[in-house]
């Protein structure tokens, strides 16, 4: 069978560049429509966060301008059948890598917060890469990769294809433009070679040897049926 690592944000929310605090979490179709899939598929998932603390689900994204209605339906009601699972998740500093067909993070604002300087993560995400094993990234979740350092110190993923959330879908939002810093600019001065799609909003991933990323919350579904046919 199949396991996949869900590693999922713990925080609850984000330090904008003028020091006041965002409420946020984990996007709510990042994390249910690709736990669907995978679930659909018959494959076993395992949700981790910083600490083993239970995500919380950014508000926003269950709001009438996060998605379609039916989208959104689906969203809740899957989310509805893993609330335990949530509500009890892994320790991602107990967790190895090596233990799993796939490693996936979902976005949200929250890895923007914690993930993107969790050593922990980080640590984890370095070994997965040098595993040549799959790995996939949703919207903010590539923020992630900004923690791996390998051996020597570098970045371990100069060089890869990465798309993520670009600057102009973060500045859709008014908060967004409160940003303290854009991860698609940080991708990009980590040494990524960043990607995006041609027009905002829309679906696109990127894949680059074993890694696999998605550019926003449209692109779930695209990403989660393209690994499911790679792998399998």
């Amino acid at each position: 069978m199949t396991r996949v690592l869900f590693v999922v944000t713990a925080a609850d929310t984000w330090t904008l560049k003028d020091g006041t605090k965002h409420p946020t979490g984990f996007w709510g179709e990042e994390l249910a429509i690709p736990h669907k899939i995978f679930g659909e598929a018959g494959w076993e998932i395992t949700i981790a966060t910083p600490g083993g603390k239970r995500p919380t689900l950014d508000k926003i994204s269950m709001g009438r301008t996060a998605g379609l209605p039916g989208t959104l339906r689906e969203v809740a009601a899957h989310l509805a059948t893993i609330q335990g699972a949530l509500n009890s998740p892994a320790v991602l500093g107990g967790t190895d890598p090596d233990d799993f067909d796939l490693v996936f993070y979902p976005g949200g604002h929250g890895p923007m917060e914690d993930l993107s300087q969790d050593e922990a993560s980080g640590r984890l995400l370095a070994k997965r890469l040098a595993s040549r094993r799959p790995l996939a990234l949703l919207c903010h979740g590539p923020a992630a990769l900004l923690a791996a350092r390998s051996g020597d110190g570098a970045w371990p993923f100069a060089g890869y294809r990465i798309t993520a959330l670009s600057n102009v879908e973060e500045k859709l939002n008014s908060f967004g433009r409160k940003a303290p810093w854009y991860l698609e600019d940080r991708l990009r001065e980590s040494g990524a070679r960043y990607t995006k799609g041609a027009l905002p909003l829309m679906p696109h991933i990127e894949v680059d040897r074993a890694l696999y990323t998605g550019q926003n919350p449209g692109s779930s579904k695209k990403l989660a049926n393209r690994l499911v046919e790679n792998l399998g």
